[in-house]
């Protein structure tokens, strides 16, 4: 049994699913149940908006949401008893919609706040939705003072000002935030800052999952008085942690720290996690993959292993008469070495047929880019009868820079229900290959060493139609994530030649990304929800 002069707060760092109100509020019980009956705690935090997940949308707009949720919050002060509850939720009341955070104890909404800062940048568009709330709010556990924040609020010096003025300890910041690169050196800055700032220590929170292109990471928190972090939740998983505050010397009693994950296991395992739940949050058996032989589609191949098992992935290799003996050869080894199901099914009669069939309407124009294309869609649609026939999810296996420059086929191999390295360029590519081999050998060394190529005509390169890549990316990296301008890059010294063709390129190809698949955000600056660009402009740099 605690001591009258500890409190110990539960962190209930969980993956919750958008929408699924009833699925939520059971997640909530147990946590709070395995946390005052096991952990002995006090009080458990859940993440910001944790009954619907995060973020709910358009969702938000149903009535009959509004009805589940407040059955929901019923149904918990029927069942949460012994604990002080703070639970994250959206709140509708005469005034508007609220991102909101009601504490319960013991049957009782003791507190209620009200988000004060709605983020309206880059994923984020809280504004079209909430109304901001204006007041700090405090809630006394043992003697404590805890005040409330959520997500934006920390990132914020007024809040955190407006509750050391009120009288706080201690504050609690429950989060949605999600992951990109770099992201958790980004929080730990911002929560030392707000630390200094008013001399308060701060619990973090933060929820774990995929929700279509986002990533949430975990990662939760503490910051002690002394600008110390003394807890770290491990990234990328759920879990119930604990924490102690000493309601005499006002200090935390330091827990265990889980190692930050470098750079490239972190991404790894963000892909990892957005595969695994995209599939299995939508309800299908498993993957499917077109494997190439080439290293986008056999690093995709070890994602999805790594997601959902080899039992659950199934390859297809599509040789046409421009794939190399190699690249079959290792394709196979690809499947063997993670113990997945293959089939060939070569694609030299299904192109050989539609080229027939076009032949009086082509009218004998020359070859281009047409009969590639036609490849490329054959392979698409064997993928997706596949994909029909066992309910198995297609992964497409395009990467960034090819989606940013428009290299890849429409309806071909941009088919697919999910792209897990649609925001992942071709050199974190490779670093991601060979970080994935470390751990155990899963792509032959070959790949990795070959130039990459399309085959889908003779001796066909890569660098045949774009930069090197280590200029490519470079140049995308700035141009897409950092918006600078053609004239910027070029002074940074980057050949005009490829500077003005890579922007070119990145400018007409907006159409092609519109229609591709939802993928994995990994940067603060993905393709889709993070980038709108209108399909239809004029707007040139050049």
């Amino acid at each position: 049994m605690n001591s009258s002069n500890t409190l110990r707060f539960a962190l209930a760092q969980e993956n919750f699913l958008v929408g699924d109100i009833d699925a939520n509020t059971q997640k909530i019980i147990d946590n709070a149940h395995a946390a005052r009956d096991t952990l002995e705690a006090d009080a458990i935090l859940f993440p910001e908006l944790s009954l619907t997940g995060y973020p709910p949308e358009d969702l938000l707009l149903r009535p009959h949401l509004h009805q589940q949720l407040a059955e929901s919050i019923e149904r918990l002060k029927q069942e949460i008893h012994g604990i002080v509850a703070f639970i994250g939720y959206p709140e509708q009341t005469p005034q508007g919609l609220y991102n909101s955070c009601i504490v319960l104890h013991n049957g009782e909404i003791i507190a209620r706040y009200h988000k004060q800062h709605l983020p309206n940048y880059l994923v984020f568009d809280e504004k079209r939705y909430f109304q901001p709330g204006e007041e700090a709010t405090l809630v006394t556990i043992k003697g404590i003072q805890c005040a409330i924040s959520l997500c934006e609020d920390i990132w914020q010096a007024d809040t955190v000002e407006q509750a050391r003025v009120a009288g706080a300890d201690l504050i609690l910041n429950l989060n949605a935030s999600p992951f990109h690169l770099n992201k958790m050196l980004d929080r730990m800055e911002v929560l030392q800052l707000r630390q200094q700032e008013s001399q308060l220590p701060i619990i973090y929170l933060n929820c774990v999952g995929g929700q279509d292109e986002l990533i949430f990471d975990g990662g939760s928190m503490c910051i002690d008085q002394r600008r110390q972090i003394i807890h770290c939740a491990a990234e990328f998983q759920t879990e119930l942690s604990w924490l102690d505050f000493d309601c005499q010397s006002r200090q935390f009693t330091p827990q265990q720290k889980h190692t930050l994950l470098e750079r490239d296991s972190a991404i790894y395992q963000a892909l990892v996690l957005a595969v695994r739940d995209y599939i299995n949050k939508n309800g299908f058996a498993g993957a499917v993959l077109g494997l190439s032989g080439g290293i986008d589609s056999a690093l995709t191949l070890a994602i999805a292993v790594d997601a959902l098992g080899a039992d659950r992935v199934e390859a297809v290799l599509m040789p046409s008469r421009y794939t190399a003996d190699m690249s079959v050869d290792d394709a196979v080894e690809e499947a063997n070495l993670l113990g997945v199901k293959y089939h060939i099914i070569p694609i030299e009669k299904p192109v050989a047929a539609f080229n027939q069939e076009l032949a009086a309407v082509f009218n004998d124009n020359r070859r281009d880019t047409t009969e590639e294309n036609i490849q490329a869609r054959c392979r698409g649609l064997l993928l997706m009868a596949i994909s029909n026939k066992q309910g198995r999810m297609v992964l497409a296996t395009g990467n960034k820079s090819e989606m940013a420059v428009g290299y890849a086929t429409l309806y071909g191999d941009m088919a697919g229900g999910f792209a897990p390295l649609k925001d992942v360029n071709k050199t974190i590519v490779y670093r991601l290959s060979e970080w994935r081999n470390k751990q155990s050998l899963v792509i032959p060394q070959r790949v990795i060493d070959r130039p990459p190529s399309a085959e889908l005509a003779p001796d066909q390169k890569d660098e045949d139609s774009l930069p090197p890549y280590d200029q490519l990316d470079p140049i995308l990296e700035r141009y897409i994530e950092r918006d600078i301008s053609p004239d910027a890059i070029i002074a940074e010294g980057f050949a005009p030649e490829h500077v003005h063709r890579v922007v070119s390129l990145i400018d007409r190809n907006e159409y092609k990304r519109r229609q591709s698949a939802p993928g994995a955000r990994i940067t603060r600056r993905a393709f889709g929800r993070d980038r709108r660009y209108p399909i239809t402009n004029g707007y040139r740099e050049l």
